[in-house]
């Protein structure tokens, strides 16, 4: 890894994939026809791009229940124990309404309410991804989201991978569809024959699922559209260089793109973490994407003080954030930007992506400086209430005429002074 002295202005933000015009004008087609041929263009484009000829798109409670059984029990028991830990989380941020009643008999308030219907993606490929299923489906059961459906690209025989289908049943998920790529988020946006459509979608995937989730946006809502994963790394010269190679490495494996920073004021840290980092390649089953991630978007910065460190770190707002310092809490108060913060040497980012509990859906791309990751938050939307008394109009309604009259609405002004017995 290269090493480079700093005093900050550095940036992760990376230029986002938005795709060649010939990806977007197919996209493009592909949504057209699914909005017109519906279950038909599902399954073409389902034997075209996945290899896969369907009879029917949904998948079977047999085919769910053979997955379950054949989870290897202990697994099973860890995706329980995990489902847990992240339930517990994110109770503590489920929002309730609210009202407050004034004096003068005027009550206000904020009806807080789940949405009717959201749409998981899970990729598909070589990787399954169960705990992607726990980390989307969980915040909106505990929102109080009455319909959730996944929708993920079939293996070649035909089936779904079976560590998802084993996490969605736990879950008691049952809707459940063999469909990827573009031609997904036009069904869950749009709907078909088969599959209902969603308000929300939810979920990473490739460049043409992306393209897709932008498209549609508008008709519906989305989660956000991720970039490569990141990790920043701060640490003094009490870290273990092992570990903090261990760590850059369990984000640079992810993707050619991803990104492994370490931000320390310590030059001999920062020369043992790189000889660590070689040493650990060596023997790593992903080396060749996990090499390419560090050559082109990993880094070691070297600053004069741990202040300095703080501020390079606050400047580069990444996904995740590790602490690793003599007293990590110590800087709690000057941390600002992250996705997520992990504090101490026991806190590896891997704890966070299956098993403590808060989301691992985060924003990427520097985005942390004004975004925040998954929460139950996604999956409700807030309704303002007003009941205006009528001593508060009568209080208050020269006013609010007044000021409509200063925007040039005046039936506005008048839909007031009706009520004041003023009007015409």
């Amino acid at each position: 890894m290269k090493i480079e002295r700093i005093r900050g202005g550095v940036s992760l933000r990376r230029t986002i994939e938005s795709g060649t015009e010939e990806q977007r004008r197919a996209v493009l087609d592909i949504i057209a026809a699914v909005r017109v041929r519906g279950d038909a263009a599902l399954k073409e484009y389902t034997e075209r791009f996945d290899g896969v000829k369907l009879d029917s798109l949904k998948v079977t409670e047999e085919e769910m229940k053979r997955a379950h059984a054949a989870m290897d029990a202990e697994m099973l028991e860890i995706i329980r124990q995990a489902a847990a830990n992240i339930r517990d989380y994110h109770k503590r941020q489920k929002r309730e309404s609210w009202w407050m009643t004034k004096e003068d008999g005027t009550i206000l308030g904020q009806k807080v309410t789940p949405l009717d219907a959201v749409g998981l993606y899970v990729p598909g490929g070589t990787a399954a991804y169960p705990s992607s299923v726990l980390m989307n489906v969980i915040p909106a059961q505990v929102a109080g989201v009455k319909r959730i459906v996944i929708t993920s690209p079939p293996n070649k025989d035909g089936t779904l991978p079976a560590g998802v289908l084993a996490a969605a049943y736990e879950l008691g998920v049952t809707e459940i569809y063999k469909v990827g790529g573009a031609q997904a988020i036009a069904a869950l946006a749009y709907g078909t024959e088969t599959i209902r459509p969603v308000d929300k979608i939810f979920g990473p995937g490739n460049i043409y699922v992306a393209l897709a989730k932008r498209e549609v946006f508008g008709h519906v809502a989305i989660d956000m559209i991720a970039g490569p994963s990141e990790i920043v790394v701060l640490a003094d010269e009490t870290a273990r260089p092992d570990e903090i190679a261990a760590d850059l490495l369990s984000q640079a494996e992810h993707d050619v793109r991803a990104s492994a920073i370490l931000v320390t004021p310590s030059m001999k840290l920062a020369l043992a973490v790189a000889s660590e980092v070689e040493r650990q390649l060596e023997t790593l089953p992903r080396r060749d994407i996990a090499q390419a991630a560090l050559e082109n978007y990993g880094a070691i910065y070297v600053t004069e003080t741990l202040e300095e460190a703080v501020d390079v770190v606050n400047e580069l707002a990444p996904e995740h954030l590790e602490v690793m310092t003599a007293e990590p809490l110590a800087l709690f108060g000057r941390l600002r930007h992250a996705g997520a913060m992990f504090f101490g040497r026991f806190s590896s980012e891997p704890v966070g992506d299956y098993f403590a509990g808060p989301n691992h859906v985060l924003p990427t791309n520097g985005t942390a400086r004004f975004s925040s990751g998954l929460s139950v938050d996604e999956f409700v939307k807030k309704s303002s209430v007003i009941v205006y008394s009528e001593t508060a109009l009568k209080q208050h309604g020269d006013k609010i005429a007044a000021f409509a009259r200063l925007e040039g609405l005046e039936a506005h002004a008048r839909a007031i002074e009706v009520r004041l017995e003023k009007g015409e």
